[in-house]
């Protein structure tokens, strides 16, 4: 846990923040902080900074927080065909942590239909992971997660609305590619879309509805990955072009 986060309201008028939560048991137990050390903290979908540690007791810390700090933007957003739940679960902090902005999860001829039963998908379970990559990366914005249950209605009715304009990735095992990729874009700039299909790879029918929509081919090679392989290096491969 390289910074501390908390939610909007735990913080109270005088700027201190108690904890005795997991939170707690790792700035004592891991830590090792004591009364009068400084420690990162940051609120979630908001600014960082840090928190002077008042008292530490038992199970109890109290900051005195001053947030002073801009948190980076995500950079990049990402249209994930839904993997096999075990590897959703795996995907969550990783994807916070490498500063994805929205999750589009989407259905696609490969994706098994009980794949959208998973509780994996329930906010309550998947919110604490995006939370605990942001603090394994030290940021605080929370990616947005989509769920989306038709491929076709999603293409044709939301993915040009939302993404007109902007650079579009398509992931698809096959012969090395390099796309002619921008020097780092401004932060602020429309963020690029990387879309990552199923372990089987997309379809023809779909890849050429994504490229038919602007999309190009993106890929490492023809070894077919797992999908959370495939993320991690796509996104790899992608991270030095981000706004700094």
């Amino acid at each position: 846990m390289n910074r501390i986060l908390f939610a909007d309201g735990e913080c109270d008028a005088e700027h201190r923040l108690v904890l005795r939560d997991r939170r707690a048991a790792h700035i004592l137990n891991v830590l090792r902080a004591g009364v009068g050390d400084t420690l990162r903290v940051g609120r979630i979908d908001g600014p960082v900074g840090t928190g002077c540690v008042e008292t530490a007791s038992a199970g109890e810390i109290r900051l005195r927080v001053a947030l002073d700090g801009a948190a980076p933007e995500p950079w990049i957003d990402l249209l994930l065909a839904v993997p096999r739940p075990k590897v959703l679960g795996r995907l969550w902090a990783q994807l916070a942590a490498l500063g994805v902005g929205r999750i589009i999860l989407v259905n696609a001829a490969r994706v098994e239909r009980c794949y959208f039963d998973t509780h994996w998908l329930d906010p309550a379970v998947y919110t604490p992971l995006l939370i605990e990559g942001l603090e394994q990366a030290g940021t605080t914005r929370l990616p947005e997660v989509w769920i989306r249950r038709g491929f076709k209605p999603f293409v044709e009715d939301e993915l040009e609305r939302g993404y007109a304009g902007c650079l579009k990735l398509l992931a698809h095992p096959g012969p090395a590619t390099d796309v002619s990729l921008p020097p780092p874009w401004p932060a602020g700039s429309a963020r690029p879309l990387l879309a990552v299909g199923p372990e089987g790879g997309w379809t023809a029918y779909e890849c050429g509805q994504l490229e038919t929509r602007g999309f190009q081919r993106f890929s490492l090679g023809s070894r077919a990955l797992r999908t959370d392989t495939a993320c991690l290096a796509l996104l790899g491969r992608l991270l030095p072009l981000a706004p700094a």
